[in-house]
């Protein structure tokens, strides 16, 4: 099972970025110790702040592996280019954010993606990637 972890902007900012909100840890650590969960899966990871890098990335894997998990970040809330590519694409996404949106600012609570996402995971922390990966697993 081939599965692609695609962050969007400032989570390249994890563990450093309002920790209250996000946590203390880095992401790349959090990779290694999900990589070690799922021997069998075979992860790639990918972050960018820049839309059309997202959007080129998800064309590249969105008919050959078996699933995107995918933290847009602030694109989540504005990007039907975004909702395009995700609609255009066979393989299945999963939304997360690590945060609970909809505790948030009122912003936060519309999703342009999650209409194409086969779920939505918010608010457990880095786990909810985790949870993603058991989604897409079964």
């Amino acid at each position: 099972m081939k599965i692609l972890i695609l962050n969007g902007p400032n989570l390249n900012l994890l563990g450093k970025r309002e920790p209250e909100i996000y946590g203390s840890r880095g992401f790349m650590d959090y990779y290694e110790e999900l990589k070690a969960l799922y021997p069998d899966v075979e992860f790639d990871y990918y972050q960018s702040n820049v839309e059309g890098k997202l959007i080129d990335k998800i064309h590249e894997v969105g008919f050959s592996w078996d699933g995107i998990v995918l933290n847009a970040g602030a694109y989540t809330h504005t990007s039907i280019a975004l909702q395009d590519a995700i609609h255009g694409v066979t393989t299945p996404v999963v939304e997360v954010h690590i945060s609970n949106v909809h505790q948030r600012e009122s912003f936060r609570h519309q999703s342009m993606i999650s209409c194409v996402c086969r779920g939505v995971i918010c608010g457990f922390g880095l786990d909810s990637y985790r949870l993603a990966v058991e989604a897409l697993r079964k």
